[in-house]
């Protein structure tokens, strides 16, 4: 009996501390070969994935609204720049969420990344109930956005683990009797 609850404990041990590892390496792989920027009711997007051709054409970028699928429904506009970095730029976007896809010239996906445009300036309301919200509550992937690095996703999982390890090592030692 000592010996089924020892294991069954060592067992969510070591299911604890590879649960933290196992989340963060699928999310180190993705990776995306754009940068999406906004300033007011612009939207820019930068790649440095795309070759060049020979008549000097890199590519497209498409601006998507919620209600759009595919490439070819939304925003379109050419990728212009250098063989080292290449952009597209939306000018007079309204406030929403949005979904940016490059594409190059020979068909390869740069990368698709979703914004949120704010409106350009703030409203101000004259009277003095409080509005309520147009859109809702604008649920997501919050901060989650943003592109970690491979060690950064790594150095995470380790301290999570690690965190993991100290708090089953403590409650262990609590739970032992106290000999004299």
């Amino acid at each position: 009996m000592r010996t089924s609850q020892l294991l069954l404990r060592s067992g969510l041990t070591v299911a604890a501390a590879a649960l933290p590892i196992a989340l963060t390496a699928p999310a180190a792989a993705v990776t995306t070969g754009i940068s999406v920027s906004t300033t007011g009711s612009s939207v820019t997007v930068t790649t440095n994935d795309c070759p060049t051709s020979a008549n000097g054409t890199f590519g497209n970028a498409s601006l998507l609204s919620s209600g759009q699928a595919n490439f070819s429904q939304g925003r379109q506009a050419p990728l212009t720049g250098t063989s080292t970095t290449q952009s597209a730029a939306w000018a007079n976007v309204l406030p929403g969420t949005y979904t940016v896809i490059v594409v190059c010239r020979d068909g390869t996906t740069a990368g698709t990344q979703s914004i949120i445009v704010t409106a350009a300036t703030p409203t101000i309301s004259t009277t003095s109930s409080p509005s309520s919200p147009s859109l809702g509550v604008m649920g997501g992937v919050g901060g989650a956005t943003r592109e970690y690095g491979t060690a950064t996703l790594v150095g995470g999982g380790a301290l999570v683990a690690v965190g993991t390890v100290a708090a089953v090592w403590y409650l262990r030692r609590r739970a032992k009797p106290h000999r004299l």
